[in-house]
């Protein structure tokens, strides 16, 4: 398999958002099934692979991500083969479980949402999106409902959400 590597900076907001209704999604978003293994690392990094699952075909990644603000992290990510998935994942953090959710894609006003549901919450998801600078406008589709930004709350990292699940009243 050919290996593609890549390092940049990673700039996104993230949103805490009541759950859109699943008929929303399914007729305006593409759908990703998206499992998540974090594997031990060095303090200040996560360390993490990826199996993705679109229309039947996998593709497997493994990233370290080295926060610098909330708001910006430098992400090294690989395209890596099934066998040296299953070999990273001998690596797994024990204090983390694995983390399965469905990554809805959703294009707006020429930005691409990413809104991640997860089986542990019933009413509400996490919605992110990738921005060009830290300055960058958002505008959201109306038909998501914010409950509030997430970006600088630690507890809604997905490695977070790995070790602990928060439940604030929405």
């Amino acid at each position: 398999m050919q290996q593609e590597n890549s390092t940049h900076f990673e700039i996104e907001r993230r949103f805490l958002i009541r759950l859109p209704r699943a008929g929303f999604l399914t007729a305006n978003a593409r759908m990703t099934e998206i499992v998540q293994t974090y594997l031990l690392s060095e303090k200040g990094e996560t360390n993490r692979v990826r199996k993705r699952c679109a229309e039947g075909a996998y593709e497997y990644t493994h990233t370290i991500k080295h926060r610098v603000s909330g708001i910006r992290r430098i992400e090294q990510e690989q395209l890596i083969g099934e066998a040296e998935y299953e070999e990273l994942l001998k690596s797994a953090d024990p204090q983390r479980r694995t983390i399965e959710k469905k990554r809805w894609c959703l294009d707006y006003m020429e930005q691409t949402f990413e809104i991640d549901v997860f089986s542990f919450w019933s009413d509400r998801a996490i919605m992110e999106l990738e921005l060009c600078d830290e300055q960058q406008e958002i505008i959201f589709p109306p038909q998501i409902e914010i409950i509030k930004e997430i970006t600088d709350d630690g507890r809604y990292t997905n490695a977070s959400l790995a070790k602990a699940v928060p439940y604030d009243d929405i």
